[in-house]
């Protein structure tokens, strides 16, 4: 069975996946975040993976918030069942300037995302997600390394920052497999490579 490769992320209206004031720019993306129904689509799309990849940046900021909190008792269920399902899963981080991945099961990546991704497929293991980072989900794009996307689509046109989806990707096709609008009116989507 081959392993599914899984890419997750919040899109505004206008294509971006951070604001104008850059990487870190992502208030935005809050208010649609934390609602009942964005949190149980992170619970769906992520039970099924045993491998989580992760940019320098990513790693550092969910390194820095998720570890604690599924021993928070003031957390929501979900976001208990997500940090525990992240500190127990396979994390490989992408970055040439981490020396070392203090955070439990985490490994730093000898090499480019798509060859990285053609090795752990070949090993046995659930889904493999890429949460967010969008330098690792654009070079699996670039690789038709992606079977899923997961994309949480927040009503909100920002005006600026960067896109995921650059010009020079290759062209391919998707199927929508599930749909499910939020309580803020995000729709949470999920749509399926179509490989010939």
């Amino acid at each position: 069975m081959t392993r599914t490769v899984v890419a997750n992320f919040s899109l505004s209206l206008d294509g971006r996946v951070n604001g104008a004031g850059g990487d870190y720019d992502m208030s935005w993306i809050v208010p649609h975040a934390i609602t009942e129904g964005a949190r149980n689509h992170m619970i769906r799309v992520t039970g099924a993976a045993t491998t989580a990849l992760l940019g320098r940046k990513n790693y550092q900021g969910f390194g820095g918030f998720w570890p604690a909190v599924a021993d928070d008792e003031n957390a929501a269920p979900q976001d208990r069942a997500f940090s525990r399902w992240l500190n127990e899963t396979e994390k490989v981080v992408f970055s040439t300037t981490l020396t070392e991945a203090p955070w439990q099961n985490s490994r730093i990546a000898d090499g480019e995302p798509a060859d990285v991704v053609k090795q752990l497929r070949d090993q046995d293991g659930g889904d493999i997600i890429v949460l967010a980072s969008s330098s690792v989900i654009r070079a699996l794009l670039a690789a038709d390394e992606i079977d899923r996307l997961s994309i949480t689509l927040d009503p909100e046109l920002v005006g600026g920052g960067a896109r995921l989806f650059e010009d020079g990707l290759p062209a391919t096709s998707w199927k929508l497999t599930d749909s499910t609008p939020t309580e803020s009116g995000a729709l949470c989507l999920l749509y399926d490579r179509v490989r010939s």
